[in-house]
């Protein structure tokens, strides 16, 4: 059993202007890496009572620098970067503000944009991405029963948070916010949801 801790990248210039990012590398702002620090602030009591903690991101630069400002914070390794922690690529919505895709493609963002990458698809890449830095982290010369902190994207994260309920979370209309941490227990490839950070209105 491995407890996961997923946090949302800081806020990026994209985020505030409401576009669409993607697989398009988008670095954080300011507010960003204030996010990034007060997410690892949230976490020290966790260090400071024992617990082992470790650290991973996804390789796009906004993912990255969340987890490397986390990392200094907590006095953590150097986080390993997972390509396959990218966000969802989002073809030729990539750039577009949130309104304007909502009038070509409607607000589930659950598919249709040409060259984007299917929900589905982006499930199974989540998962299959979680179980290899789980058996990374298994294999790494950490303590047994290392809490792992992932740094990666909203949709990858919805994505796991909605295998492990059945998709009852996040619910329509939902967006995780900027700096956000979710825990989940993934065991034997199961995940269970253990705690949902407040959403935040799309």
């Amino acid at each position: 059993m491995t407890t996961l801790i997923l946090i949302r990248h800081g806020e990026t210039d994209w985020n505030r202007d409401r576009r669409i990012q993607g697989a398009t590398d988008i670095p954080l702002n300011d507010t960003g890496r204030r996010q990034a620090h007060e997410a690892a602030l949230a976490l020290r009591f966790r260090r400071d009572a024992g617990e082992r903690l470790a650290i991973v991101s996804s390789d796009l630069s906004r993912a990255s620098e969340t987890a490397d400002i986390i990392a200094g914070t907590l006095e953590l390794d150097t986080p390993r970067r997972y390509a396959q922690l990218r966000e969802r690529a989002y073809g030729e919505a990539e750039g577009m503000q949130i309104e304007e895709f909502a009038r070509r493609w409607g607000s589930s963002y659950r598919g249709g944009v040409p060259g984007a990458e299917e929900p589905a698809a982006l499930r199974t890449r989540a998962r299959k991405a979680l179980a290899t830095v789980v058996a990374d982290l298994r294999r790494s010369s950490a303590p047994s029963r290392t809490t792992l902190i992932v740094v990666a994207h909203g949709g990858l994260i919805r994505e796991i948070i909605g295998h492990a309920t059945g998709d009852e979370l996040p619910r329509p209309g939902e967006r995780l916010a900027n700096g956000s941490a979710h825990e989940v227990r993934y065991e034997r490839e199961r995940l269970t949801l253990l705690s949902y950070a407040p959403p935040v209105l799309v």
